[in-house]
């Protein structure tokens, strides 16, 4: 492999990365408020993406117009998700609450397949779609380029919420402990469904991203929705840091290993093969808070 293929693999495998982490970013905000492992997450990436062209093309929107439209969409739609399905599962087991969000993706995936169909779409066109050539020589897709600015754009605008804003400061407060939140007059329900909020706004950036990359607006969005779990689990499932690493690690390997190993759909198997072995020494994931429970 010559420096310029090389570079294009990185290239690919970042831009991917960068895509997943913002998904993944949902899935840690909902699990470090609300304790809830969302397997719903995945299918904020596919409806944002089929709003957009929804608003953008059946409806003759501007694309700003039709990406707000999108955001304010699935926004409502998380908070409809925590209000009307999750909040009466409060105190219920773990696994209960687990088998429900396995449900809710089985059901959100069947509403795409119902409005939408399985025809695939063109992606959004008012993304740049040029060429740049790089200083080692590859020549790589400035959509890619954009992708990873744009996720870089995001995790700064939350780590600035997160550590200026008033609802940041509560959201790391029910994180940290949900009772003395509350003591502190913090309105713990408030900020769980603003965690499912911005869950939801991070999947529609992710799935404009992905639609416009693979130029095609369609459910087989979803096989790379999947890949979300690896990079939470990698990362840590209640660091935001994580979700960039984790986004990082499992868009590298599935670049390299679709050069590698495209064959029978082996590079889809290899991004889990890389967490298991990671998990074997670091359960908690790269960045994930041990905890150790004494009984």
């Amino acid at each position: 492999m010559d420096l310029p293929q090389f570079v294009t693999l990185v290239v690919n495998g970042l831009a991917n990365g960068a895509i997943l982490s913002l998904a993944a970013l949902g899935f840690v905000l909902i699990y470090k408020a609300t304790e809830v492992i969302n397997f719903a997450q995945g299918q904020f990436l596919v409806i944002g993406a089929f709003m957009i062209y929804n608003a953008h093309v059946t409806w003759g929107l501007p694309w700003p117009l039709a990406i707000l439209i999108a955001l304010v969409f699935s926004i409502l739609l998380g908070v409809a998700i925590e209000r009307v399905i999750l909040r009466p599962l409060v105190g219920e087991a773990t696994l209960s609450v687990i088998m429900v969000t396995i449900g809710l993706a089985a059901a959100l995936f069947a509403l795409d397949l119902i409005i939408w169909g399985g025809t695939p779409r063109p992606g959004p066109d008012f993304m740049p779609k040029g060429r740049v050539t790089l200083p080692s020589g590859a020549v790589v897709g400035t959509n890619l380029l954009t992708a990873v600015a744009v996720a870089a754009v995001v995790f700064i605008l939350v780590g600035l919420f997160f550590q200026k804003s008033r609802h940041g400061v509560a959201m790391r407060a029910v994180a940290d402990d949900q009772q003395a939140a509350m003591v502190q007059g913090i309105s713990v329900n408030r900020i769980f469904a603003l965690s499912w909020a911005l869950a939801a706004a991070s999947g529609v950036i992710g799935g404009l991203l992905l639609a416009n990359i693979s130029n095609s607006t369609s459910t087989d969005l979803e096989a790379f929705a999947v890949l979300v779990f690896p990079v939470v689990i990698v990362g840590g499932l209640d660091s935001i840091m994580g979700t960039v690493a984790g986004g990082a690690i499992v868009g590298l390997v599935k670049s390299f290993s679709s050069f590698y190993f495209n064959k029978g759909g082996i590079d889809e198997v290899v991004p889990f093969i890389v967490l298991v072995l990671i998990l074997l020494v670091k359960p908690y994931g790269l960045f994930g808070q041990v905890r150790i429970e004494r009984v």
